[in-house]
């Protein structure tokens, strides 16, 4: 069941389970890029998370292309509880994912996934945006899984085309069959 929680001031909607069913009735655990993203856009990538200093770049820059991707609709931020990083509203129901994982996933936008979790209060390897992005109409879908270094992406051709051609990203193109894994990182 979801619900409201309060922050800033103001009441958000905390989704229940039907809102990522989407999500969990396609994928599957594995090495392919359909273990964080479902096999239904038209593009995949996978994208890295840089090292402390150019994180914030890195991630302003995934926002704008994801902003310009989704305009006026909101965004659906799920933040994984790991334990060791912030899910923003720790009162909040979860929605479980992937491998029986516990999400806050809430109803907001792309200044929320900017601002609601610091560098400080995230896993150093994920940076400070939510684990798991999408907007309301699900035209694409960012998740960033437990140990891993990268994120997933999955979208329309002009998106993911948008994210190898940016210089302040190091994205590259992944096919459903292929192994997600960028080359010389470890799936864990």
């Amino acid at each position: 069941m979801g619900g409201e929680a309060w922050l800033e001031g103001r009441a958000w909607q905390i989704a229940a389970d039907e809102e990522a069913l989407w999500i969990a009735a396609h994928t599957r655990p594995g090495l392919a890029i359909t273990s964080a993203i479902p096999a239904v856009f038209d593009a995949y990538a996978t994208l890295l998370v840089p090292d402390c200093e150019e994180q914030r770049l890195s991630d302003n820059a995934l926002l704008a292309l994801l902003r310009a991707h989704s305009p006026d609709q909101p965004w659906w931020l799920g933040y994984l509880e790991t334990g060791a990083s912030s899910v923003v509203f720790p009162d909040a129901p979860r929605v479980r994912l992937y491998s029986g994982w516990d999400y806050v996933l809430v109803k907001a936008g792309p200044d929320q996934a900017a601002s609601w979790r610091t560098y400080a209060a995230a896993l150093p390897w994920h940076g400070a945006l939510p684990e798991l992005i999408f907007p309301l109409d699900h035209s694409w879908l960012v998740s960033t899984l437990w140990d891993d270094d990268w994120r997933c992406l999955g979208g329309p051709t002009s998106l993911v085309t948008g994210l190898l051609d940016h210089p302040q990203l190091e994205a590259r193109a992944v096919a459903l069959d292929e192994d997600a894994t960028p080359p010389g990182h470890h799936a864990r």
